[in-house]
């Protein structure tokens, strides 16, 4: 029997908007490889879809719903009081997908870090660059995340070998786990193009979950009314109703689509932005010299920004010293070092499951 078109799900965790918006480029290689593609998420990331494939189907899934503390120190005693949500919510999506392979007939699923979406019967990939994590216990954090991870079929990482990793000991956990994993370059919607702005022109482009999003924003809305050059400011809320006005020389927008944010961030000499690995891959993709300040008490941010330092690919600052001032100080005498180049390998990786489930 063969599939002239393997009807595919992707779905991504709504723990902020980098996961869903790094799936594009997969779901663009889908589409490019025959594939039938099918969405799946929240409202929030059903905006974000939608906006760049607005005719594919969209399959309501809830999220985790998980909220980070105003103070950092507590994050890990916030998450754990969550946690019997959140392993509800991994039961919950499970059977979920179950009913929807009978109901639609999927031949296969890529799940961005959602460990509830494997199925026995059908080639189940997780897409995560975090086979370890900076937790407390580690060693019990690692054997939870590989249980989980194990049940799927195959594991994907969205980075490329050491000494070319942008997520370094993240990505390059030893012992691997137990299923097969492949690196299949860094994700990203955008790409590289000719620089047309003015070299005094900032791009802060704010994500995460509340509240430290929106501690972040006050900060730089109070120290960029100084800022005497041109800015753009991307809040990462496209589901909010609330505009800030723009001006002459600020722009505020709540969330860009791919194409108008490449533009933008082509524009800018230097991007401002929290450390989450999806925006780490956008400013490796697009070569862009960056300030990184990662959320309070997210030690794979904290972890990020000490490692991109030390390689001398970003500049990072703490949150607790934190301004635009010095930001912009720190910047202009930080010695940048340009980023590896890039390698596409999850068009591969997606010509070779397309393939296989043709061929059933």
């Amino acid at each position: 029997m063969t599939v002239d078109r393997p009807r595919i799900l992707v779905a991504p965790l709504d723990w902020g908007l980098g996961h869903t918006t790094r799936c594009i480029p997969l779901i663009s290689g889908l589409l490019e490889a025959g594939a039938d593609v099918w969405l799946a998420g929240n409202e929030r990331q059903q905006h974000v879809l939608q906006a760049e494939f607005p005719k594919l189907p969209f399959l309501f899934l809830k999220g985790y719903g998980v909220r980070y503390t105003k103070a950092g120190h507590l994050l890990a005693i916030g998450l754990f009081r969550q946690a019997p949500r959140i392993l509800r919510r991994i039961r919950e999506e499970h059977q979920w997908l179950r009913q929807q392979v009978q109901q639609h007939g999927f031949h296969a699923v890529i799940s961005d870090n959602r460990f509830g979406l494997w199925h026995p019967d059908i080639p189940s990939i997780f897409l995560t660059h975090q086979l370890q994590l900076k937790a407390p216990f580690r060693a019990l954090a690692r054997r939870i995340n590989y249980r989980y991870i194990n049940r799927f079929t195959e594991c994907w990482i969205p980075d490329q070998a050491a000494p070319e990793s942008l997520a370094g000991v993240l990505s390059h956990n030893h012992p691997a786990p137990a299923i097969p994993t492949r690196y299949i370059g860094w994700l990203s919607r955008l790409q590289p193009q000719e620089s047309s702005g003015a070299e005094d022109q900032l791009l802060i482009s704010l994500s995460g979950p509340e509240p430290q999003r929106t501690v972040l924003e006050e900060q730089l809305l109070r120290d960029i009314a100084h800022y005497p050059g041109k800015a753009v400011v991307v809040r990462g809320v496209p589901e909010s109703a609330r505009l800030i006005p723009s001006t002459g020389q600020l722009r505020f927008y709540n969330h860009l689509p791919a194409e108008a944010f490449n533009k933008e961030i082509a524009r800018a000499s230097l991007v401002i932005s929290r450390s989450g690995y999806s925006t780490v891959m956008d400013l490796a993709v697009l070569q862009k010299k960056s300030v990184l300040v990662p959320t309070p008490g997210q030690s794979e941010q904290e972890y990020l920004a000490d490692y991109l330092t030390e390689k001398k690919w970003a500049c990072c600052l703490p949150p607790v010293k934190f301004s635009l001032p010095l930001a912009l100080e720190k910047a202009a005498a930080f010695d940048y070092v340009p980023f590896p180049e890039r390698k596409e390998n999850y068009r591969e990786a997606i010509a070779e499951l397309v393939k296989a489930i043709s061929q059933k």
